[in-house]
């Protein structure tokens, strides 16, 4: 199936409310329930720790990655994608159900040109603020003043882009 793990097609077909917060509902409509935030929790803060034991959350460990001194984080996402990517395999093949009372389907589609803006927009960003939004807040937790700055910069990009959605949501509807 080409559809997401929401059962749609594209994001042009995604309730707004859905695009915005798709944390807070379940395909079948119900709100998810509340020991759901409380793993999330739970592997959001095991996910900073590893990201702060290897280093991620250090503006100089990133630029010289950027800078190919380095080459220490490129094979930790390159082993990151090899255990990842056939384990998301396999469980997409079983067709486990997800939390949310789905089942697990990974969305594939083309590259489009927006894909490829967006990622060099976070590329631009990466290589100027060294940081990327989970290392921003392990940054942050670990008492790095710069992790404020860069977690003030990531919520003013979710603002521009939530302006951006909505404008694109109103062209759509009214065109």
């Amino acid at each position: 199936s080409n559809c997401n793990v929401y059962g749609y097609r594209s994001h042009r077909h995604i309730p707004a409310d859905v695009i915005h917060r798709p944390w807070r509902h379940h395909p079948g409509g119900r709100k998810v329930k509340r020991p759901m935030n409380l793993v999330g929790l739970v592997f959001g803060a095991m996910f900073g720790f590893v990201l702060a034991a290897g280093q991620l959350h250090d503006y100089d460990t990133i630029h010289a990655t950027l800078r190919l001194e380095s080459f220490y984080v490129f094979g930790l996402m390159g082993l990151a994608i090899g255990i990842s990517a056939p384990l998301l395999w396999f469980l997409e093949k079983r067709q486990l159900a997800t939390p949310y009372g789905g089942v697990l389907s990974l969305a594939r589609s083309k590259i489009e040109r927006h894909h490829i803006y967006g990622g060099a927009l976070f590329g631009a960003g990466w290589s100027i603020a060294g940081t990327c939004p989970a290392p921003a807040l392990a940054m942050l937790a670990s008492g790095a003043s710069y992790g404020a700055i860069a977690v003030v910069g990531l919520f003013i990009g979710l603002l521009v882009r939530d302006q951006q959605l909505e404008r694109s949501n109103r062209l759509i509807t009214e065109g």
